[in-house]
């Protein structure tokens, strides 16, 4: 079973390598290229659609594994695919024809409503620290329909960098690849497997500095899948673990989080751009380009291999050191926020009541010296 894995992963590695310049060529005949202006970082045009080089890899690469494998849950397979085709067949032609974001929404909304239909939903949830069980009901269907589409559009806001959106997707399938092969869930390994081959083929080409972009075609097809195959495996579970896709998708989330809460805190529109994301801010600090998407590259990291460990403690019932972790990370989330300004350059309350903390502890040693 591990060679096909590793057949696949080389399959899906070798198509995106061989499909990206062809799509490249594509992009350039068809229009589908990306003009820099004042938000952008590149400086010269670009083509966009790379996410068609990604699709075929991942496509490809599955039709030749799949038939190898017999414990496959095709009705998930199915409702994946088809999900996936529209939300490419959207984001491609959001790539040559700017769509507006309603059409976009509606596509991303029937392409959630595909993998519901084909059985993923978020069921059951035990309730921690004791014996009942919460059923969801019909909650579940607008839950995971929501899970989905925020995803989605998670991954297309950050990106903003070269190699930036595919890189810290691939972290993202890494880890859920790791949390499948935990719990023996050979449908969600084999596709994360080919969907990191497609993803590692494709950022040969786009990181920095890159010579296509992934567009929305690429970014939302990334955030569909990762949406779907995150929740593959936490469809019935304690309150605690439910958090583990949450840390799967650490960056692209807390980034979209703290978009909102800057638009809101600033009396802005939320569908108002801007350059205060993440990677912008890190640019704005000094940092290179390239070290700001390896920064970024480390944050995804941290985020993934503490979703593995709470998924770990979740399982050995270890709740109240899953509790801890995710308080570490919130604290660490909250204080990394302020310094680098993400919500806002002057608003900084958690590091204002810290360092009067500090100055008082200072003041008191001071008097507590003259007095000895």
């Amino acid at each position: 079973m591990n060679l096909l894995y590793g057949i696949g992963f080389v399959t899906a590695l070798l198509i995106a390598l061989l499909m990206t310049p062809l799509v490249k060529r594509f992009a350039f005949w068809v229009g589908a290229v990306d003009a820099p202006n004042h938000r952008k970082v590149h400086n010269r045009i670009m083509p966009r659609l790379g996410g068609l080089a990604i699709f075929i890899a991942f496509i490809g690469a599955y039709f030749v594994i799949s038939p190898a494998i017999d414990s496959l849950k095709n009705d998930v397979v199915f409702g994946l695919l088809v999900g996936g085709a529209i939300v490419i067949l959207i984001g491609a032609f959001d790539d040559r024809y700017d769509l507006s974001p309603k059409i976009k929404l509606l596509g991303q909304i029937l392409a959630a409503c595909v993998v519901v239909y084909s059985g993923v939903t978020i069921e059951l949830v035990n309730v921690p620290f004791g014996d009942g069980t919460i059923s969801l009901s019909w909650l579940s269907v607008p839950l995971t329909i929501f899970w989905i589409v925020g995803v989605t559009n998670a991954i297309n806001l950050i990106d903003g960098l070269d190699g930036l959106s595919a890189g810290v997707s691939g972290i993202a399938t890494t880890t859920i690849l790791v949390l499948a092969l935990m719990m023996g869930n050979t449908t969600v390994v084999l596709l994360c497997v080919v969907l990191l081959g497609s993803i590692a083929g494709f950022l040969f080409y786009n990181f920095h500095p890159a010579k296509i972009f992934m567009g929305d075609s690429g970014a939302l097809f990334l955030g569909f899948c990762l949406a779907t195959l995150s929740v593959l495996g936490f469809k019935q579970a304690t309150v605690v673990s439910l958090l583990v896709p949450v840390m799967i998708l650490g960056v692209p989330l807390s980034d979209t989080f703290f978009a909102i809460l800057r638009r809101w805190v600033n009396n802005l529109p939320i569908s108002v751009a801007d350059k205060s994301h993440l990677h912008h801010c890190l640019l704005q600090l000094g940092f290179s380009h390239r070290t700001t998407v390896l920064i970024i590259y480390g944050i995804a990291l941290l985020f993934g291999s503490s979703a593995v460990l709470l998924s770990y403690m979740s399982e050995q019932q270890t709740l109240w050191g899953a509790v801890i972790l995710v308080v570490v990370l919130l604290c660490i989330l909250v204080l990394g926020a302020e310094a680098i300004g993400i919500i806002s350059k002057t608003r900084k309350p958690v590091l204002k009541f810290l360092n009067k903390i500090r100055m008082k502890t200072m003041q008191l040693s001071d008097r507590s010296r003259v007095s000895k």
